[in-house]
């Protein structure tokens, strides 16, 4: 039933400081009413909001579907008798023309439903050359100038911490049509994607004592891209965190930065695409011992920090 992850809007205590740091991450920043939208360049869609509160926290997940979609998910709740509303308490945020419906998950995050397409992205693709097949880069240098665009191409998923991972995980695939692509322990890490065409993840959770935010992550052209991006907010003094790696659950390549709050913000390339009719077999991998963190990580420059997994919004 869910299509496509549409965008998150966070509260944050500086309107400021969170919009140099998704600025200097190369985001098109506007203001709306008293908050502040993103877009990434070349994608007619709003990613991020962010709105100013007491402290950075999701203030909500706006999750795109299509009509039949929608009537599904209502009829859904109603039947679990999920307390849901049509319109946002302030009609000045996250508006949309058509249906739309507001409900909290169980970790009582706030969920918009939308009906809406996902936006295409007009930047061309990166011309890569692979052994085997035809070459796309040809009389070209593939190294690229330090300056070349290397900003976000969509925001491709969200990473939550939930006190109750399979209880969440019942939620969404339940209630919204989502799909488990793979776990790693049976009640610590989830990966789950959208019900039709997919990339392996759009949602992922992870067991922790308070729900909150571990995770955005923005897709890149290549690995260029990436390296360059992060290295962008490294130098503007933000605080480095992981990368570059690869992971197994999702296969994409990774480095990973914090936001001012102590949220961690990946740059990717390369994740799983899994077809909608497709026969996926869900791996469940160990999360006993070290092997939870081992099974994050293919290869990396480093094994994951001490805190990779730390909850900054524990309470």
């Amino acid at each position: 039933m869910i299509q496509s992850l549409h965008s998150l809007t966070l509260f944050v205590p500086d309107l400021q400081v969170g919009k140099n740091f998704y600025t200097c991450m190369g985001l098109n920043a506007h203001q709306e009413h008293d908050a502040l939208v993103f877009r990434c360049e070349g994608r007619d869609q709003d990613q991020l909001r962010l709105i100013k509160g007491p402290k950075k926290e999701i203030a909500w997940i706006t999750w795109a579907t299509n009509s039949d979609g929608y009537a599904r998910i209502l009829e859904n709740v109603k039947a679990r008798k999920i307390d849901f509303h049509h319109v946002h308490l302030d009609a000045n945020y996250d508006q949309v023309q058509g249906e739309s419906l507001w409900l909290h998950d169980p970790d009582g995050t706030l969920l918009h439903i939308v009906v809406a397409p996902s936006a295409s992205q007009s930047r061309d693709a990166v011309k890569l050359n692979h052994p085997g097949v035809a070459y796309h880069r040809i009389s070209l240098r593939g190294a690229p100038d330090r300056h070349v665009d290397s900003r976000p191409r969509k925001l491709g998923h969200v990473l939550k911490f939930s006190t109750d991972v399979n209880r969440m995980v019942e939620f969404y695939t339940a209630i919204l049509g989502m799909k488990l692509s793979d776990r790693i322990g049976d009640k610590e890490v989830a990966f789950m994607r959208c019900a039709g065409d997919s990339d392996h993840h759009t949602l992922a959770l992870a067991l922790s004592q308070s729900p909150g935010l571990h995770h955005c992550s923005w897709e890149m052209g290549n690995l260029d891209q990436i390296q360059l991006c992060a290295q962008r907010l490294i130098d503007a003094g933000y605080q480095d965190s992981w990368g570059v790696g690869r992971h197994i659950y999702g296969s994409n390549y990774f480095h990973y930065v914090r936001d001012p709050w102590g949220s961690l913000c990946e740059f990717y390339w390369d994740i799983d695409f899994i077809a909608e009719k497709s026969d996926w077999t869900v791996q469940v991998a160990s999360a006993s011992g070290t092997s939870l963190h081992e099974n994050l990580f293919q290869w990396a420059s480093a094994p994951p920090p001490e805190d990779f997994l730390k909850n900054y919004e524990a309470v």
